[in-house]
């Protein structure tokens, strides 16, 4: 083989390399909730059960015009080599703030619907802080959605929750499986 040739074919195989490489560093980490939480912690409660008795519907409707319920784990510890990984997490989106049309682009994400609004916040290791890479209509928000961006073991402060990870400009959408 030419010298030429073989240095040619040498140069391009490690541009494609370095290309593949590049384009699997950026593709996102499917996450779950329990990821966040590091080894040996304590695992997140469960779920709140969902109401079922209709008679206790007035003291519900009463707790939600109370103060926030009271964070149990303002400050679970986080999973610090999560950090500066780009990940994929599926959740619900509770929204800290709006534009002038009205749209959410500031958020905590949880994992099941109802946090940190009818149900007291989840440990700050299963909320995540987003800021939206696109804003989200209000009438969307009672669907789960897909978050990705690079997360962050940083923790934020809200009204309503501490969360313990941040994931800034996020994408955001409609949860498909």
């Amino acid at each position: 083989m030419h010298p030429f040739t073989n240095a040619l074919l040498c140069c391009i195989t490690t541009c494609l390399v370095a290309l593949v490489g590049t384009a699997l560093a950026n593709e996102a980490r499917e996450l779950t909730w329990s990821e966040l939480i590091p080894e040996g912690a304590m695992p997140a409660p469960q779920q709140p059960m969902a109401m079922h008795d209709l008679s206790q519907l007035a003291d519900t409707l009463a707790a939600e015009q109370a103060p926030p319920a009271k964070q149990a784990s303002p400050s679970a510890p986080v999973v610090a080599a999560l950090n500066g990984q780009t990940i994929k997490l599926p959740g619900y989106l509770v929204p800290l703030a709006y534009n002038e049309e009205g749209q959410a682009e500031e958020f905590l994400l949880v994992p099941y619907f109802g946090a940190c609004i009818h149900v007291p916040p989840p440990p700050s290791n299963q909320i995540v802080y987003i800021t939206a890479g696109n804003p989200v209509d209000m009438e969307a928000l009672y669907q789960p959605f897909w978050i990705e961006g690079q997360i962050h073991a940083k923790s934020s402060s809200s009204e309503l929750a501490e969360a313990g990870y941040q994931v800034l400009k996020a994408k955001i959408y409609p949860y498909e499986m």
